[in-house]
């Protein structure tokens, strides 16, 4: 499994996932969810992805390789889409081919084929967009009332950006505010793990900035421990609930 996150505020688009796959307790390895297209100065274009690993890899082979959509001539590619709506429309059109491609070589309903992917970027300058698409090739956009998108194992870290992240976080903060999400999730299950990779972009900027944060880094040691200890003091200052009976606790 996996975990990916979008988050797009009013300064810009933070995505990030994590590196670990597995294919059963004994079979764990490292693979690369966040994958970034397009040309600096002109369009970046960022894939998070989740679910069934052969799909994924499929749905990518075929963007790289151009995906035919109805009612378009030609094949269509996410270097050349004028919009990132359209950016979308042609992922999930790669996203349903690539899983019905293996759903009918498979044959088999025992065998899972679910996937999704985080669509982040922006073309020509203009303010990034974030959509969610689905396995069925459908998709939803990112608002501003709720501004972040998430995919695989997304119960662990939404509490903490239903509490903190809202459209005017800033960009920084937003940042902080995902790498919590990121760091409760991974705290609480073995299939989500280091490294994480992590891609910022602001309105107008001609590139984005990506990072990955290994096992180790001393940042996101620290920033672990100052969270736990952050958790332990506030949990410390709540008096106890007023309907206990004296001296119980």
């Amino acid at each position: 499994m996996t975990y990916c996150l979008g988050i797009r505020v009013k300064d810009g688009l933070v995505m990030m996932a994590d590196c670990r796959t597995n294919a059963g307790i004994d079979n764990i390895s490292q693979y690369r969810k966040l994958r970034v297209f397009g040309e600096e100065g002109k369009r970046i274009i960022a894939i998070a992805s989740a679910g069934s690993l052969s799909v994924t890899q499929a749905a990518i082979n075929r963007l790289n390789e151009g995906v035919e959509v109805p009612g378009r001539d030609g094949l269509q590619y996410v270097e050349t889409a004028p919009t990132m709506f359209r950016v979308a429309e042609v992922v999930g059109h790669a996203l349903k081919q690539a899983r019905q491609a293996i759903d009918d070589t498979v044959g088999d309903d025992a065998v899972a084929t679910a996937a999704s992917f985080l669509v982040g970027g922006a073309i020509g300058g203009l303010a990034p967009s974030l959509f969610l698409i689905y396995g069925e090739g459908n998709f939803i956009e990112c608002g501003a009332e709720t501004p972040y998108l998430q995919i695989g194992e997304l119960k662990y870290g939404k509490p903490i950006l239903d509490r903190l992240l809202v459209y005017r976080t800033s960009l920084v903060d937003a940042v902080k505010v995902g790498l919590l999400s990121m760091n409760a999730t991974i705290k609480s299950n073995l299939s989500v793990g280091m490294p994480i990779d992590l891609l910022v972009l602001k309105p107008g900027e001609a590139a984005a900035l990506t990072f990955r944060i290994e096992e180790g880094d001393p940042y996101w040691q620290d920033f672990g421990l100052r969270w736990q200890l952050a958790l332990q003091e506030a949990f410390d200052s709540i008096p106890p609930p007023p309907f206990l009976p004296l001296g119980q606790g």
